[in-house]
């Protein structure tokens, strides 16, 4: 066990992180670290350590730092794969909300490569971003806005740090799995009780759950990243599915042409959605 790579994976138990947990078991040459909140869905796999981590309480990610630390002299590969998404529009997001968001998205991951530090060095951290970060998606911006500050920070982090840690930022576009329905769900009050963005707030409350289903399979992007996070030499930044490709491409055009692209594609989406 000692001279297998050690591999930590936050929110290791549902979605992408779930599916990623379950690709380096199979492969069977690694010590495998997962993070969850949520005990009732743990699967107890015997190849897996699991630590308890609260990305909204600092004490908590202390502690699955330490623990990691206390199990191991060195951490080979960090994926962070925990987060989640605040929806609304911004004239009445609560500000709470927005704290949290950045506390679940970016903060804690910052705060968790801090605590382990000392064992990540001539390591890799690999940050699961989103094509979101390219900030062109109206009534999701805390989460855009989340994953771009991720990105930016530890842009810095790879440029600044002295250990030889490696970061890689993964950008994919849609995937199917829960994290959608259980975005409708915890956003439901902002989604559901506004009469100004009835019409929109619907749609993307029906263009989230239907997400679920017609994402990109999670397997297949769990692959992808699990090659990318083991591969010798890394880019900075990878995108995943055509969404996130196009995200990109989106970006390098004048504001004021995204933003007339983006409204006038939200109206046509939304005529469609009440056509059909």
């Amino acid at each position: 066990m000692e001279d297998k790579k050690v591999v930590v994976i936050t929110g290791a138990t549902s979605g992408l992180g779930k599916e990623l947990v379950a690709q380096f078991v199979k492969d069977g040459n690694y010590k495998i670290f997962a993070g969850y909140r949520n005990s009732d869905k743990l699967e107890h796999l015997p190849e897996v350590e699991y630590f308890y981590m609260n990305l909204t309480e600092n004490s908590s990610i202390i502690q699955a730092a330490e623990f990691i630390k206390s199990k191991v002299n060195k951490v080979d590969v960090l994926i962070n794969v925990a987060g989640a998404v605040v929806a609304g529009p911004v004239e009445v997001l609560p500000v709470e909300k927005l704290r949290e968001q950045f506390q679940v998205n970016t903060f804690s991951h910052i705060e968790f490569v801090q605590n382990l530090l000392s064992v990540l060095e001539n390591s890799r951290v690999v940050n699961i971003s989103s094509m979101a970060s390219f900030g062109h998606f109206p009534f999701i911006s805390p989460y855009c806005a989340s994953k771009r500050s991720l990105d930016v920070f530890f842009n810095a982090f790879a440029i600044e740090n002295h250990k030889n840690i490696e970061v890689v930022s993964i950008k994919p576009g849609v995937i199917a799995t829960p994290i959608w329905e259980k975005s409708v769900k915890s956003n439901e009050e902002v989604l559901s009780n506004n009469v100004d963005y009835a019409k929109e707030l619907e749609f993307l409350k029906k263009n989230a759950l239907s997400n679920t289903n017609k994402g990109l399979d999670v397997k297949a992007v769990a692959r992808k990243i699990k090659n990318i996070s083991l591969k010798r030499k890394v880019k900075s930044s990878y995108l995943i599915g055509k969404d996130a490709i196009f995200a990109q491409i989106l970006s390098y055009f004048p504001q004021d042409l995204v933003n007339f692209l983006v409204k006038l594609g939200l109206k046509f989406k939304i005529y469609n959605s009440n056509r059909e």
